[in-house]
């Protein structure tokens, strides 16, 4: 006898509660119970069993049937048999005579349908009084699934685009059963749920049962194909020429339309998504479509001003220093920077940070010539904060 328990008072919900009302307050009790937001807590671990117990049958038209009529839910009641009662307790159906049977024999006085034969068909066991099997219903159209693969692209590659070939493991459909995982033969038992009709899938620490994906909760399906083995498609390795365009950055995603894996029954291939990771530049740096870099210069070429080459992702580049350059300094080399990805004919800049190097006194003429410069221009850099 299954354990009765109230499912719609474990939801939260009314008797009468619509279908996205339940699957509404079954997702928030989820998400509170779920283990890997409850990470060793038992009472949360049985209170999210429960939830998707519950879930499972009032989610199920015909399973929430049986649980409204009985009280509880079993997978051999059945609600519209014209055995079944409306009392939720064991024994005999008060709505059903069986002073009629000949419960030694197995078989009614009147000579009718056998006791055996109608538990039978209450029950889903064989003999006469069984139920047909369902036929697994045929496979649709599906599209195929899409593929993801990584590329490493250089600081310069990113900047100016690149086009190339890779090697992609995808499948296409099958040729022989054209993507209906079979060729229509004779019914069979399911290879993937053993003809159980369920097959057990993982969900953090626990397990659950579901409908098998190939024979839809049936147990049976017709011979699968003996090229693909019932997929639906074929594995094939191909060479792919992709395009990175100009400008992409870590994380970019590329897609390369219908190079995923194959549809069934027609319907189209999945797509091909590269993602960039951009290597490191050993001077530059790179913010949005922006460049950053940061190049020392002399004293001397910061108090007289002159003119330096800087680095740029495409080469040298003369930049103007005026006189009295400050250390920290920012100068800015308009449309210098990487392509816009959303419109190529926009680009960013660079900003060059100059830092002053001190120079290195080796020599006692060297510190001479310091000091000549010091009284020559006495200046204090911490009076502005009263400082001497």
């Amino acid at each position: 006898m299954a354990t009765k328990k109230d499912y719609y008072q474990i939801l939260g919900v009314k008797k009468d509660a619509k279908a996205d009302e339940i699957k509404k307050s079954y997702r928030r009790l989820a998400r509170k119970f779920h283990p890997d937001v409850n990470p060793n807590d038992k009472v949360a671990e049985e209170k999210f069993k429960e939830v998707q117990e519950a879930y499972d049958v009032l989610s199920d038209e015909k399973k929430r049937k049986v649980f409204d009529r009985f009280g509880y839910y079993h997978e051999n009641l059945d609600a519209d048999s014209p055995f079944a009662s409306g009392a939720t307790g064991g024994g005999p159906s008060p709505g059903f005579d069986f002073s009629g049977f000949d419960f030694s024999q197995g078989s009614a006085s009147g000579g009718g349908s056998s006791f055996r034969d109608i538990f039978s068909d209450l029950f889903g066991g064989g003999g006469a009084g069984s139920r047909p099997q369902p036929e697994p219903p045929r496979a649709m159209p599906k599209r195929g699934r899409d593929i993801e693969i990584p590329l490493a692209l250089s600081f310069e590659e990113a900047f100016s685009g690149l086009t190339t070939n890779i090697t992609v493991n995808r499948s296409e459909q099958c040729s022989r059963c054209q993507g209906a995982g079979d060729t229509g033969g004779p019914l069979v038992q399911c290879p993937t749920c053993k003809g159980t009709g369920q097959v057990t899938k993982s969900g953090g620490r626990l397990q659950f049962a579901q409908d098998c994906p190939d024979c839809s909760g049936t147990g049976r399906r017709r011979t699968p194909c003996s090229l693909c083995n019932g997929k639906g498609t074929t594995p094939k390795t191909e060479q792919v020429k992709i395009r990175i365009p100009a400008g992409v950055d870590t994380g970019s995603r590329v897609r390369i339309p219908k190079k995923g894996h194959g549809g069934r029954l027609g319907a189209e291939p999945g797509d091909l998504f590269i993602v960039t990771n951009v290597g490191k530049h050993p001077f530059l740096t790179r913010k949005g479509d922006n460049v950053y870099v940061t190049v020392p210069i002399t004293i001397a070429e910061a108090a007289l001003g002159t003119k330096i080459e800087v680095p740029t992702v495409e080469g040298k580049a003369q930049l103007k220093i005026p006189p009295g350059t400050e250390s920290g300094q920012k100068f800015r080399l308009r449309e210098r920077g990487f392509p816009s990805l959303r419109n190529p004919s926009l680009r960013g800049d660079q900003f060059v940070e100059v830092k002053i190097s001190m120079p290195r006194v080796i020599s006692e003429e060297t510190k001479e010539l310091l000091r000549q410069f010091e009284k020559l221009n006495p200046e204090n850099p911490r009076k502005a904060m009263g400082l001497e």
